[in-house]
């Protein structure tokens, strides 16, 4: 879908959901009803940006089966 410039958002390509422990990419973002739900996520206020997919998981955070693959849930 697109980056986002709202909540803690300021462009950056990825977003960690504070809640889960669950890094998304915007560049790739499942959009379904059953997808990534990112808006959802911004608005609770559990997002953090992340500049690189390494620094998310550096910091625990585990890729979003759905936008990104790999994930070790």
């Amino acid at each position: 879908m697109a980056r986002r410039h709202t909540g803690n958002m300021n462009g950056e390509r990825y977003l960690g959901n504070t809640s889960k422990k669950e890094v998304h990419d915007l560049d790739k973002e499942d959009t379904k009803s059953n997808g990534c739900q990112i808006d959802e996520i911004i608005r609770a206020g559990h997002d953090k940006p992340f500049n690189s997919l390494t620094t998310a998981h550096v910091q625990g955070y585990d890729n979003c089966d759905k936008c990104l693959s790999g994930s070790t849930r």
